[in-house]
């Protein structure tokens, strides 16, 4: 017993002649920096898992943004629904900026630092990755988007020039069908006059005729007003409002003939219109 009490003694005395030498003091001093350094890393690395996951975050949400913008580039678009999806691709954009921005600072942080995980750098490796693809296609969706707006204003400019042709088309054939009209109209518009002998003479519509000669229609300077103007396609019928009627001007036989009503008035009908007015426009009836 008495030499246990003599041994543990001795190494009280050791122990407490170690302690006071500058070589323990050194690993003593050395080992409670190893324990704030490792307590500085856990921070850190804490710090970065906590930046990672957050970023992690805004990738998952990025992505299903994505899926929903690529969807949409190809349908057609009201004008409200395509500046909505150029606000949506302006907030992603800032968005993925601000992650690389994160990124980029998360690595020089883990550069500066004493943690060494190669499972973090593949992290921020793969993270990386993410944003770039992600912001590549972005600025494709962006193109695309900008290349329909182009087709569009195109061909709304199109449509414009179509619709001022059309309505050109369209004025010009209401000019045109107007003009065939008046023409048409005109090549229509025939001209009769019936009177007496004597009214004819008057009017200078009959000329001539005395014991030896006959009285001719229409020659020389003729009152042209005294006729009536109507269309041969609308007229087939001329009452004459005498009991005696001749026609003094040239018309095919058979293309017309004379029908006396109850009260013994004549009537001139036009049978066949266009062979009737074929040799003159001008009737002159001589009625009596």
């Amino acid at each position: 017993m008495k030499k246990i009490l003599v041994a543990c003694a001795c190494i009280i005395l050791f122990t407490a002649c170690v302690e006071n030498t500058a070589e323990y003091k050194k690993m003593k001093a050395d080992n409670d920096s190893l324990k704030l350094q490792l307590k500085k890393s856990e921070v850190e690395m804490e710090d970065m898992l906590g930046v990672l996951n957050a970023i992690e975050d805004d990738i998952k949400s990025i992505r299903e943004t994505e899926k929903y913008l690529d969807i949409q580039k190809d349908t057609e678009l009201s004008g409200s629904m395509r500046q909505q999806i150029k606000d949506d691709m302006a907030i992603v954009v800032e968005t993925l900026k601000k992650n690389k921005q994160k990124l980029a600072k998360l690595q020089e942080k883990l550069d500066a630092s004493n943690v060494h995980s190669s499972a973090l750098q593949k992290t921020i490796d793969r993270l990386t990755k993410d944003i770039n693809e992600k912001a590549a296609f972005i600025v494709q969706l962006q193109n695309d988007l900008n290349h329909k707006d182009r087709q569009i204003a195109e061909l709304s400019g199109k449509v414009e020039e179509l619709t001022v042709d059309v309505e050109a088309l369209r004025e010009l054939s209401e000019s045109q069908i107007e003009r065939i009209s008046d023409q048409d109209n005109a090549l229509n518009m025939v001209y009769y006059c019936f009177g007496t002998k004597k009214e004819l003479k008057e009017q200078q519509i009959l000329t001539g005729g005395g014991v030896f000669s006959k009285s001719k229609a229409l020659q020389g300077n003729f009152n042209k007003e005294y006729f009536i103007t109507v269309d041969k396609r609308q007229v087939t019928a001329i009452p004459l409002y005498a009991s005696k009627a001749k026609i003094r001007t040239n018309h095919p036989e058979g293309s017309y003939k004379f029908f006396r009503d109850p009260e013994g008035n004549l009537t001139l009908e036009i049978d066949n219109p266009e062979r009737f007015w074929s040799l003159s426009k001008y009737l002159v009836i001589e009625v009596g």
